[in-house]
């Protein structure tokens, strides 16, 4: 049997509701995607999980000498597609590309990406950064400490719905929109650690709407949508993980 190969992963989608509430599950049955990153391309017929081998990738490595935090083309040390913000925001969204992400403020909302064969047995889960300004912005931030300063949530990178061909395993985590977000148009960052100062980010555009006293999820659903520590999460995180270790 060959050994997996190495790639990485992104954001494939941003508003991913569960079919069952209460019941998490990442694959095509489980569920299905309200909302994608800034210029996801839908149409393109490629399945889920192969957007790395596209033109271009859909996975962009920051390059340690700027930490540019969303692609533009043109930076990084795997550039992978333009992902800077459009002007208009609309731009990036609809017709060829996926939707725009819209969700409560105070609600929490689900992110799904492929495994990549990295949610493994034997890798760190080093995590995934849900990061966020606390105000809509005119532009997207581009200094990433600035940006990680903007931290909500920290999710397990291995938590994921079992399948046989680790490439192509669904993953995903959920994570509470502040209930002090005021109604507009927010730039969210997942950043994800593969290996020590080697990272991978997806950007996108949050419509987040006012607050009710009824907040809840985008789908009725529980999920791991609290903020978890900065140490490695471990490797029994995920249903993949743990049938790995029996």
């Amino acid at each position: 049997m060959s050994p997996p190969v190495e790639a990485h992963s992104w954001a494939d989608c941003v508003d991913w509701r569960f079919n069952t509430p209460g019941k998490q599950d990442w694959s095509e049955q489980g569920g299905k995607c309200f909302g994608y990153a800034r210029k996801f391309p839908i149409a393109n017929g490629v399945k889920f999980g192969d957007l790395d081998s596209a033109d271009p990738a859909r996975h962009y490595q920051q390059n340690p000498k700027d930490f540019t935090p969303c692609s533009d083309g043109i930076h990084g040390n795997e550039k992978a597609s333009d992902e800077t913000r459009q002007d208009p925001i609309s731009n990036a969204y609809g017709g060829k590309y996926g939707n725009m992400a819209t969700v409560q403020a105070g609600a929490s909302i689900c992110v799904r990406w492929p495994a990549k064969n990295h949610a493994v047995k034997d890798e760190i889960d080093r995590g995934v950064f849900i990061n966020m300004p606390p105000t809509p912005l005119p532009r997207d931030p581009t200094n990433q400490d600035d940006f990680m300063k903007m931290n909500i949530a920290k999710l397990p990178y291995k938590n994921c719905s079992f399948l046989s061909d680790t490439d192509h395993t669904p993953c995903g985590g959920c994570f509470t929109v502040p209930a002090n977000r005021t109604a507009g148009t927010y730039v969210v960052q997942w950043r994800w650690m593969l290996n020590d100062n080697e990272w991978y980010t997806s950007c996108w555009d949050l419509a987040v709407t006012a607050a009710t006293n009824n907040n809840g999820t985008n789908n009725g659903s529980t999920g791991n949508n609290t903020a978890i520590g900065n140490d490695p999460v471990g490797k029994s995180t995920s249903l993949f993980a743990q049938l790995s270790e029996e």
